[in-house]
């Protein structure tokens, strides 16, 4: 349902009807200014700040201080999680990332690719190694930035490659992020070769993960499995760590090309 209005039009009413509003509107544009949800919903600004604050206390929403605008919280993420669950992860696929946290002691990720997009659909965890948190502003919308968004660009066409990499939208999310163009296609190539795709602390200083392409038939990118733990972890199990991430993304690959769609 869409409950968004051009200026003109009178504003939603009821709670969930602007809450839902100003969630869709930040949405729109990846994030927000207070005043542009204003502008696209026509709900006055001082009730726009109001229903930002009480999406933020729920994790809806975030607030990014130094930008001063809104981008969408971890709370949504968990709520995609499990609509994706529900619609259905190959039990083998979801055993097999499971085992994979277990084996090496780190979050792990199954993601499904569309192009540059990519949607975080299971993550295996616990209170000793959690999960990224939050995939928030920047984790969708920089793929040269994370290991996810690296194995979907390699999986491109050279031209639709080129376009993205040309595109002067390589945002740095810290001082190791990798933007140069020419650097990031050798590594894209790289990583079409060797069906893994590193981030050194690109996406998050103190953080390394490793994810691996899960592939169909015919060669087409369909997902991807990761794992995420601080840089110390890695030490001196780096071969180790790439072996148990390319078994994982095989055997994942060949459940989903068997259609094992058990609960």
């Amino acid at each position: 349902m869409t409950v968004m209005h051009d200026r003109d039009d009178e504003a939603p009413t009821g709670q969930i009807a602007r809450a839902l509003a100003v969630l869709e509107a930040v949405a729109a544009g990846g994030s927000s200014t207070a005043r542009a949800i204003a502008d696209a919903t026509s709900i006055p600004l001082p009730t726009v700040y109001r229903i930002a604050q009480e999406l933020i206390r729920e994790e809806y929403l975030v607030h990014l201080k130094e930008e001063k605008r809104f981008a969408l919280g971890y709370q949504l993420h968990r709520l995609a999680v499990g609509l994706h669950e529900d619609l259905g992860i190959p039990r083998a696929v979801r055993e097999e990332v499971h085992a994979m946290h277990r084996d090496l002691g780190m979050a792990a990720y199954l993601a499904i690719h569309r192009g540059t997009d990519f949607v975080v659909v299971h993550v295996s965890e616990s209170p000793q190694f959690p999960r990224l948190s939050p995939l928030g502003f920047g984790f969708h919308e920089s793929p040269h930035a994370t290991a996810f968004g690296k194995v979907g660009l390699s999986a491109l066409e050279i031209e639709e490659r080129d376009t993205y990499l040309s595109g002067g939208d390589l945002r740095a999310h810290t001082d190791r992020t990798l933007t140069d163009p020419a650097a990031l296609r050798r590594q894209l190539d790289e990583i079409a070769e060797r069906g893994i795709a590193w981030e050194h602390q690109e996406f998050r200083l103190g953080t390394d993960c490793l994810a691996g392409s899960i592939k169909a038939d015919d060669g087409m990118l369909i997902g991807s499995v990761a794992v995420s733990a601080p840089v110390a972890a890695y030490e001196g199990r780096i071969r180790h760590v790439e072996d148990r991430v390319r078994a994982c993304a095989s055997r994942a690959g060949r459940a989903y090309r068997l259609g094992s769609h058990h609960a």
